[in-house]
């Protein structure tokens, strides 16, 4: 599919990579940015790309924002912590979401949708994992919730003509970012540099791709793949362990903390504590990243020190 002079709606733009996304397509394209701002703030949104505040849970927003003029939906509003509080929420409302978006798509004939899954689908398995990997045996209710989403993106594909691209990500690093490993490291060590708690025993490790590249990798993917079902890996040929991660912000913040580690082999029930996928699949369609997992950090930490450094000023 050409993204080229469409018109485009972005569930969840006001996201890490929602919000990278829309600002991407919006050079050539009509794009329609929409989230309930529950987490993501507007201004995350371009001023000049159209935004709706509107609730995907909820079958009436979703009718006002998916139209039949629509030529692609990029459907990323969901829950994303896999350490979230109620679990049952979390599962019950991304499918929930994911659900009202395909309805709709069918009730009005759009029939294109690009979809962000996860690694989590997986659960524990050896590396690098490819996508035919199985079986898919998640160890997270948001692992699970990313499965039975494209349990219904596949039902959707090849009943309903909805032609789908599904990305399972490797863990995504970049401006704007709150709630993982790498901002949490920063505003720790912005409030004492003396000592930074780790979760785990540090040596979890895991591929790390900086948003940039993987907006660009999702373009793309839709630009080439061209089944009616679509399942591509998103991430890096290489991994980086959290106490990497602590000794790259450290290093961006000029510190050097002492380690403390709440212990285990993973951060919280759920983790999965090493983590490589398999970016064969996307590399025979003609993309590799262009920086390495440390890479993509240290890029996104530099970033986010300068962003969190003004916030507390």
């Amino acid at each position: 599919m050409d993204l080229t002079g469409k018109r485009v709606v972005v569930t969840g733009a006001a996201g890490l990579v929602g919000s990278h996304l829309a600002a991407d397509l919006a050079a050539d394209n009509d794009v329609l940015a929409v989230d309930d701002l529950s987490k993501g703030t507007r201004d995350r949104v371009p001023d000049d790309v159209e935004f709706a505040k509107a609730d995907v849970r909820d079958p009436d927003d979703v009718n006002d924002v998916i139209t039949a003029d629509v030529d692609i939906v990029f459907h990323f509003a969901a829950y994303t912590d896999t350490n979230y509080g109620e679990p049952r929420q979390l599962f019950e409302e991304n499918t929930e979401m994911t659900y009202n978006v395909l309805e709709r798509m069918h009730e009005v004939g759009v029939d294109k949708l690009a979809f962000t899954s996860s690694s989590t689908v997986y659960g524990e398995a050896p590396m690098p994992t490819p996508e035919d990997y199985a079986p898919l045996e998640p160890i997270s209710v948001y692992g699970a919730s990313k499965l039975a989403d494209e349990g219904l993106i596949s039902t959707y594909a090849n009943s309903y003509g909805i032609q789908s691209w599904v990305y399972r990500f490797a863990n995504i690093v970049g401006p704007r970012q709150r709630g993982n490993v790498v901002p949490d490291f920063i505003e720790k060590l912005l409030a004492d540099p003396e000592t930074l708690e780790i979760l785990g025993d540090g040596r979890q490790e895991k591929s790390y791709l900086h948003v940039e590249e993987c907006v660009d990798a999702m373009t793309h993917v839709v630009e080439h793949a061209d089944d009616d079902y679509n399942v591509y890996n998103l991430g890096t040929r290489t991994t980086t362990s959290v106490n990497r991660i602590a000794d790259i912000v450290a290093d961006e913040l000029d510190v050097e903390p002492d380690y403390e580690y709440t212990g285990g082999d993973r951060g919280w029930t759920g983790d999965v504590p090493k983590m490589r996928l398999s970016i064969e699949k996307l590399s025979a369609l003609g993309w590799e990243p262009s920086q390495s997992s440390d890479e993509a950090v240290r890029e996104a930490a530099r970033g986010l020190v300068e962003e969190l450094r003004a916030e507390r000023e």
